[in-house]
C-alpha cells in the first residue's frame, strides 16, 4: 500500500481529540458482558499480522526488499529505508545482509524476510510463548503485482498458525481498491475461504471469522458508499461469516474521520473495532478517549448486540511515546476498568510506523550505526527486546480477569532472569569429510554462565543466511546433506542457551562438494540467447559457475526458450540444470523440452517437455539424460510451465558429453 494509515490518518489526530474533549466529563460505568460468549475473538488478544517483508534472493514473487526499503530494487541502507525501527533478529533462522553499517555490537546489519516458512514460524511460536490468541492476518487488494506474495503468505500463516496453536482469520484492508466490492468476494469465494478448513481458523459463535477494515473513513482512499459496503457485510454473512468491521474512532458520532451516512453499516458489523493509530501519543490521551469514546462507545455495542474490540497502540518507537510501557499499559487499564472483553494489538510486525510489538532493538548497540533509528531505551529506560509481547500478555491475562485491573505495570522492562549472558562463539570449524552431497563439520564447545543447549548451523550465500540445522547440548559436529556436486558452499555455528541467547559465529569456511566436476561443463562460459528475461537475471547468468546467480523469463508468457552455443558440434548426454541453494526457493515443478540444432536455425527434438522438479532438500537441482547419439552444437531448453512462478528459471544450464 503506497499510504500508511497511519500516515493517512495522522491529519485526524488534533481534530479528533479536539473535538472530544468538549464531549463533558467521564461517563462511570459498570463493566459490561460481552454481546457473545467467548470464542476466538471475543475475550481474547489478537494482534494484526502483516507479514508483508520480502529481501532479495528469498524466492518470493514480489523479488525485492519489500517493505523494507523505499526503492524495493535496491538493498536497504541507511538511505534507502522504510521502517523506523529496527528488529532484533537474533531468533531468525534465515536473515539477509543489507547495505546498513554493522549493528552497534560489530554484527551484520541483516534483515527477516516473512517469506520464509522459518520467519512465520518464529513469529506464531512469540505468540503461543507470550498469550496472544488470535492473528488478524492483513490483506489488501490482491489483484495487483502483490498478489502472488500474498496468496502464498496466507498458507505459510496457516501452516505457522496449526503448528504454533495459534488462531488465525483474514483482515481486508479495502483501502485503494476500486474495484473492491466484486473483488473482494471473489477473492473470499476462489482463494482465502479454503483457509476456513483449517482447525486453527479463528471462529466465533461457531462461524469462520472474516474482518473488513477501511468502511466508513472520510476520505480518500476509500470512497466506497454506504450501499456498497452494506452490501459487502452482508454478502459475508451471508456465506455464515462473522463479520469484523476496522472502523473510524468516530463511527458512533458519524463525523471528523467518519463519513456521514454509515450508521446501518457500522451496525450491520458482528463485531466493531475501532482504528487509534495516530489518534493518542501520551498517557493523558489514553485517559481521554476512555471518557469519549471507550465507554460510550461500549455502550452503544452492547445495546445494538454488537461485540467490541478497542485497539491497544504500544506507540510508535520513533515518535517517543512508548515510555517504557506507561503508555500501553494505560490502554490495557482503561479497558480492563471498563469492562472490555476483546482487545486487537496494532500491529505485531510493523516496524514501518514502528508500532510493533514484536521483539525489537533494545538499544544503539542493537541499531545500525549511523541509521538513525531509535530502540526500546529511547526515554533513557532499558527494556528487553521481548517487552511488549511481555506487556501483551499481562494486559489479555488482565482483561480475561486472570489477574486484577491495576494501573500499575506488572511487567517490568527488563526480566530478571539469571540468564543474561550468551555463549561464547564455537571455535575452530573445521571440515572432516566432503561427498558428492554431504559436508561433514566439526568444531570446539562454547561456554555460557549456565549451560549450552545446542548449536545452530547456517549456511551463507551471498546475503541470505539460512539455518541449515540444529544439534543438542553435547554435539561438536554435524553432517548437511542435501548439497549439489561440484559447488562451494560456505558455513558457520552458532551456539544457544535455554534462555534465548545465541553466541556470535564461528570462523567462516568454504567447502567444495565432490562429484560433477566442473571442467565437465560444456556449457560453461559459452555464449547464451533466451526468449526473453525479466529486470537483470538474463540468460548468461545460467553458465556464468555461481550457483546464485539465475535468469527468469518475461512473466505470465509462456512458453520461454533459453539457448547455448557449445562452439561445435558435439555429443551430449545429459543437461543439468539448477536453480539457487538457498532454501527460500521452494518447491517447485518446471515442464522442460530439451531440442538440438546445429547450425542454430533449425531445431530438432532431442527430449519431450518434462516435469522437472527442484526441491532445496535435495539440492534443487533436475537432470535430463537424453538419447543415446544426441548429437549438438545449439542446446534450447523450452518451458512451458512453472508451478513456482508464472516464467522460466535456471541458475545453472549445465551441458554433459555422451
Amino acid at each position: 500500500m503506497a499510504v500508511t494509515r497511519r500516515a493517512l490518518l495522522q491529519a485526524a489526530t488534533m481534530a479528533g481529540v479536539a473535538g472530544a474533549a468538549g464531549l463533558g466529563p467521564a461517563l462511570l460505568a459498570s463493566p459490561a458482558a460481552a454481546a457473545s460468549a467467548p470464542g476466538d475473538v471475543v475475550g481474547k488478544v489478537t494482534v494484526g499480522y502483516q507479514g508483508w517483508f520480502a529481501c532479495a534472493g528469498d524466492g518470493a514473487p514480489i523479488d525485492g526488499w519489500w517493505h523494507w526499503a523505499q526503492n524495493w530494487g535496491q538493498t536497504p541502507s541507511a538511505s534507502n529505508k522504510a521502517i523506523v525501527a529496527w528488529p532484533d533478529v537474533r531468533d531468525y533462522p534465515t536473515t539477509y545482509r543489507t547495505a546498513f553499517a554493522d549493528l552497534g555490537v560489530g554484527r551484520p546489519a541483516s534483515l527477516f524476510s516473512s517469506y520464509d516458512q522459518s520467519t512465520v514460524d518464529v513469529h506464531f511460536r512469540w505468540m503461543k510463548q507470550y498469550g496472544i490468541d488470535t492473528a488478524a492476518l492483513q490483506r489488501f487488494n490482491p489483484t495487483g503485482g502483490e498478489g502472488p506474495t500474498r496468496d502464498a503468505m496466507a498458507g505459510k500463516v496457516r501452516t505457522a498458525a496449526e503448528s504454533a496453536g495459534v488462531k488465525f482469520y483474514v483482515m481486508y484492508d479495502v483501502s485503494d481498491w476500486a474495484s473492491m466490492r466484486t473483488d473482494i468476494k471473489a477473492d473470499w469465494t476462489d482463494k482465502m475461504r479454503t483457509h476456513t478448513a483449517s482447525a486453527s481458523y479463528a471462529r466465533q459463535n461457531g462461524k469462520p471469522v472474516v474482518c473488513v477494515w477501511g468502511f466508513g473513513f472520510n476520505d480518500n482512499q476509500r470512497p466506497f458508499t454506504p450501499d456498497a459496503c452494506l452490501d459487502v457485510v452482508n454478502w459475508f454473512k451471508a456465506q455464515g461469516c462473522y463479520v469484523i468491521g476496522g472502523v473510524p474512532t468516530w463511527w458512533r458520532t458519524g463525523d471528523r474521520d467518519s463519513r456521514p451516512g454509515f450508521s446501518d453499516v457500522y451496525h450491520a458489523f458482528d463485531m466493531l473495532s475501532p482504528w487509534m493509530v495516530g489518534r493518542i501519543g501520551n498517557v493523558a490521551d489514553a485517559d481521554n478517549f476512555y471518557n469519549v469514546a471507550t465507554v460510550p462507545d461500549l455502550a452503544e455495542c452492547t445495546a445494538h448486540g454488537i461485540d467490541y474490540q478497542p485497539c491497544v497502540l504500544p506507540g510508535g518507537v520513533g515518535d517517543r511515546q512508548r515510555a517504557h510501557g506507561d503508555f500501553m499499559w494505560r490502554q490495557f487499564y482503561n479497558m480492563g476498568r471498563a469492562g472490555v472483553a476483546s482487545a486487537y494489538i496494532s500491529m505485531f510486525d510493523e516496524y514501518n510506523e514502528g508500532n510493533q510489538i514484536a521483539k525489537t532493538a533494545e538499544s544503539q548497540a542493537w541499531v545500525p550505526a549511523g541509521s538513525g533509528f531509535l530502540a526500546l531505551d529511547e526515554d533513557g529506560t532499558a527494556c528487553s527486546s521481548d517487552y511488549y509481547l511481555r506487556l501483551t500478555g499481562d494486559g489479555g491475562r488482565m482483561l480475561k480477569g486472570q489477574i486484577a485491573v491495576t494501573p500499575v505495570r506488572p511487567t517490568p522492562p527488563v526480566t530478571g532472569g539469571s540468564d543474561t549472558v550468551p555463549p561464547t562463539a564455537p571455535a575452530s570449524l573445521r571440515v572432516t569429510a566432503v561427498t558428492d552431497t554431504t559436508v561433514a563439520l566439526a568444531w570446539t564447545a562454547s561456554s555460557d554462565n549456565v549451560a549450552v543447549t545446542g548449536y545452530r548451523i547456517r549456511r551463507i550465500a551471498g546475503t541470505a543466511v539460512t539455518a541449515v540445522g540444529t544439534t543438542t547440548a553435547n554435539a561438536t559436529t554435524y553432517t548437511v546433506t542435501g548439497l549439489t556436486a561440484s559447488t562451494p558452499f560456505t558455513f558457520d555455528v552458532q551456539a544457544l542457551d535455554a534462555a534465548g541467547g545465541v553466541s556470535e559465529p564461528s570462523n567462516r569456511l568454504t567447502a567444495t562438494t565432490t562429484g560433477g566436476p566442473t571442467n565437465g561443463n560444456l556449457a560453461l562460459d559459452r555464449p547464451t540467447t533466451e526468449s526473453s528475461h525479466t529486470q537483470g537475471y538474463g540468460s548468461q547468468n545460467t553458465v556464468d559457475g555461481n550457483a546464485n546467480t539465475y535468469w527468469e523469463s518475461a512473466n505470465s508468457a509462456f512458453p520461454q526458450w533459453l539457448q547455448v552455443d557449445l562452439g561445435t558440434a558435439t555429443g551430449v548426454g545429459r543437461v543439468v540444470l539448477t536453480l539457487p541453494p538457498a532454501t527460500a526457493w521452494a518447491t517447485r515443478t518446471q515442464t522442460v523440452a530439451v531440442q538440438g540444432s546445429t547450425d542454430g536455425s533449425s531445431f530438432s527434438s532431442l527430449r519431450g517437455a518434462t516435469a522437472c522438479t527442484f526441491d532445496p532438500a535435495t539440492g534443487n537441482t533436475a537432470t535430463l539424460s537424453l538419447p543415446n547419439g544426441s548429437t549438438a552444437r545449439h542446446l534450447r531448453l523450452v518451458f512451458t510451465a512453472n508451478t513456482g512462478w508464472p516464467a522460466g528459471q535456471v541458475s545453472e544450464f549445465r551441458v554433459y558429453g555422451a
